[in-house]
């Protein structure tokens, strides 16, 4: 039987990855002759990471799914402290990146090596993220967990969904959105590869 939550999350995490590959392969690129449109697509990238992973996926796994599984299964606080460590830095992070963007767009060259470094490493730590928590966690999840658990799960995971992985679309958030999408590289654009 498919589980809600579980989708969901995966969904998220696959948007959330076509960005970062996107995001990798822009910086391969450079800015080219279009510096403005570059930093532009970086930008709107950082944020949709800053707007919906950081403020609505991750809450939602620390909040709701880790103190379930904590409670079921002690024996995996290790791997639930462990990604909880990355929430609790990874909007640091992507606060960071904004600033070495910013001052590679504003000061240039010599700021690129700070921003390329911070982007690749952010991105190795976030692809790991996901991979433990869908390797570790999500399948003794779907082990250990009671139908009142994925009832409750389910109808929180279903609200405030990423646009990206399924969820309503907001009106509001079109013209970033369009943006990401015109520019960058599939798999998350029809930019140029």
């Amino acid at each position: 039987m498919p589980n809600t939550t579980l989708q969901i999350i995966r969904d998220e995490h696959a948007a959330v990855t076509a960005v970062l590959r996107s995001l990798s392969m822009m910086l391969a690129r450079g800015p080219g002759d279009e510096p403005e449109r570059f930093f532009d697509v970086l930008r709107a990238m950082l944020f949709y990471i800053d707007e919906f992973p950081e403020k609505l996926h991750h809450p939602k796994e620390s909040n709701l799914l880790f103190p379930r599984l904590a409670r079921a299964a002690t024996d995996l606080m290790p791997v639930i402290r462990r990604l909880e460590f990355d929430h609790m830095r990874s909007e640091g992070k992507v606060r960071e990146l904004q600033h070495l963007l910013l001052a590679w767009e504003l000061v240039g060259e010599p700021r690129r090596a700070a921003f390329a470094e911070a982007a690749q490493a952010y991105v190795a730590f976030y692809m790991e993220h996901m991979r433990i928590e869908e390797t570790q966690l999500l399948p003794a999840a779907q082990k250990i967990l009671t139908d009142d658990d994925w009832a409750e799960l389910d109808a929180a995971f279903l609200l405030d969904r990423d646009p990206l992985a399924g969820g309503v679309r907001d009106p509001s958030y079109d013209r970033l959105f369009t943006r990401i999408l015109l520019t960058a590289p599939a798999p998350i654009g029809v930019g140029a590869a």
